[in-house]
């Protein structure tokens, strides 16, 4: 088993509460579910955190550089967060950024990412799908065969 970890930001605790036609029904809890369910057919083992808090984020991220690779929904931080960004450049392998949403069809301030340069691809506008979809892509870049 390969390790990942998985990053998701802030507000997405509140998933299946938030606007539903944005971020869909399914809550959190279904999200890791699917995670788990998804991954253990990719062979990858993954490391899953949900934060509110920026340094936590950081310290996760920091916790996980022996992970072969990462997924991050940084919500919001996406669009600022330069501390999240000098992190997951320092970590230095493979990673997805991932978006439940489709946030170039969204308000302007979101369509900027701080971290999509350094990001070895972007999935965006699937719903929770998007985070299969990146699970398959770090699989597929690390040559993780199912």
């Amino acid at each position: 088993m390969t390790g990942i970890f998985v990053l998701n930001g802030p507000n997405l605790n509140f998933l299946g509460r938030r606007d539903s036609n944005t971020y869909g029904k399914r809550g959190i809890k279904a999200l890791n579910e699917i995670l788990l369910q998804e991954s253990g057919n990719l062979m990858i083992e993954p490391v899953i955190r949900q934060t509110n808090s920026e340094s936590e984020a950081i310290d996760f991220i920091q916790e996980n550089y022996s992970c072969a690779g990462g997924i991050v929904n940084l919500g919001a931080w996406t669009h600022y967060s330069y501390a999240l960004r000098d992190a997951l450049e320092d970590f230095n392998k493979p990673f997805i950024e991932v978006h439940i949403s489709n946030i170039m069809a969204r308000e302007e301030f979101r369509r900027k990412s701080v971290i999509s340069d350094i990001a070895s691809g972007i999935i965006c506008g699937f719903g929770l799908f998007s985070y299969v979809l990146a699970l398959k892509a770090i699989a597929d870049i690390l040559n993780i065969r199912e």
